[in-house]
């Protein structure tokens, strides 16, 4: 199985009040972040973490990865540069880039933290999965987004904090951005 998954923060304390999270404190979250994903994901699955991955986190980051099953792939956000010079990313990650074109069988998907107003076969039906903006609906871009259903959010705070396959990531993303139309 392939699953996506973005934004996590473990660690940011500060995240839980900026995006509504439904948790008392960074502990809880990072706890129940973790128990969501080791759930889904098995040892034998594809994970695609599509950036900002820890910010701010005191426990160590290798501690967090020992415990994450998956063969993880990190496409990396504006909050990975600093963490990521600090663990032996050879030993947890399959590959690490900025942005990445894969197919998943029945479709190509380009990943990238931020997400693009236009991408590498976007014409044909291609996919532009992204991270980067949690729930926000209020910013200038939100429209654009909006109104392209090949634009998917893979990030926890629309996918039920857990990492999703891609069906699953579709139905979020059309259930996300109907509510807002509303």
């Amino acid at each position: 199985m392939i699953y996506f998954t973005a934004d996590q923060h473990f660690g940011h304390a500060n995240i839980i009040k900026l995006c509504s999270r439904p948790f008392s404190d960074v502990q809880e979250m990072d706890d129940a972040l973790i128990e969501n994903w080791n759930r889904r994901v098995t040892n034998g699955d594809t994970i695609y973490i599509i950036g900002d991955l820890f910010f701010r986190n005191t426990v160590p980051t290798e501690e967090y990865l020992m415990r994450l099953k998956g063969k993880k792939h990190l496409i990396l956000g504006n909050h990975d540069n600093t963490w990521i010079r600090k663990v032996d990313i050879a030993k947890y990650f399959l590959s690490v880039d900025t942005m990445t074109e894969i197919g998943d069988g029945q479709h190509k998907l380009i990943l990238c933290h931020y997400p693009m107003m236009s991408w590498n076969a976007m014409s044909r039906g291609s996919y532009m999965i992204h991270g980067h903006i949690h729930e926000n609906t209020n910013a200038q871009y939100w429209p654009l987004l909006q109104n392209n259903p090949n634009i998917l959010n893979a990030g926890v705070d629309i996918n039920n904090f857990s990492p999703v396959l891609f069906e699953e990531m579709l139905e979020n993303n059309i259930e996300h951005k109907c509510k807002c139309i509303q």
